[in-house]
């Protein structure tokens, strides 16, 4: 008995190993983009707008008419529209207002051409030039500038997990 008393006694000095759970993961990464060639447009649509007081209009046939006007490869025109004074010398207003549509386009807009839109951004193809990216067997990495519309992005990712 004594001597398990003893054995038992010197495992307990000496102690049990230790057991934890460690997980460590590196990562290195690099992405090189060249842009697209792109354009991007925006078709501007018609307003008219027209507003008085003490007056009377006409489209030139029918008096107290406001032209319903036309509409010719998508843009509306309002037509001519006149505006006489109600009664001589007495105070008045009269407003009118117009913004033309862009036509519809009868092709795509190709990068670099100007086409019928009120608003058109156009962006060139990017040059890759001297564009690279390199990792070593030692996880370093090196990213070099290309040419306009390019981008280069290197990242190094260290994880260390402690625990189940």
């Amino acid at each position: 008995m004594k001597k398990s008393l003893l054995v038992l006694g010197v495992l307990g000095v000496i102690g049990l190993p230790a057991r934890a759970d460690i997980t460590t993961k590196l990562q290195s990464s690099v992405q090189l983009t060249v842009n697209a060639a792109a354009t991007q447009v925006e078709r501007i649509g018609s307003t008219f707008s027209i507003s008085g007081s003490n007056i009377d209009t006409t489209d030139g046939t029918t008096a107290g008419t406001v032209s319903a006007g036309t509409i010719t490869s998508g843009v509306y025109s309002p037509g001519t529209i006149a505006a006489t004074q109600d009664t001589a010398g007495a105070a008045f207003s009269f407003s009118q207002s117009y913004t033309q549509a862009d036509a519809i386009p009868t092709s795509a807009p190709s990068v670099g051409s100007v086409h019928n839109f009120g608003s058109q951004t156009s962006t060139a193809a990017g040059v890759a030039g001297d564009l690279a990216g390199t990792i070593t067997s030692a996880g370093v990495v090196t990213v070099t500038a290309g040419g306009a519309g390019t981008t280069a992005t290197g990242q190094f990712v260290s994880e260390v997990t402690v625990g189940n």
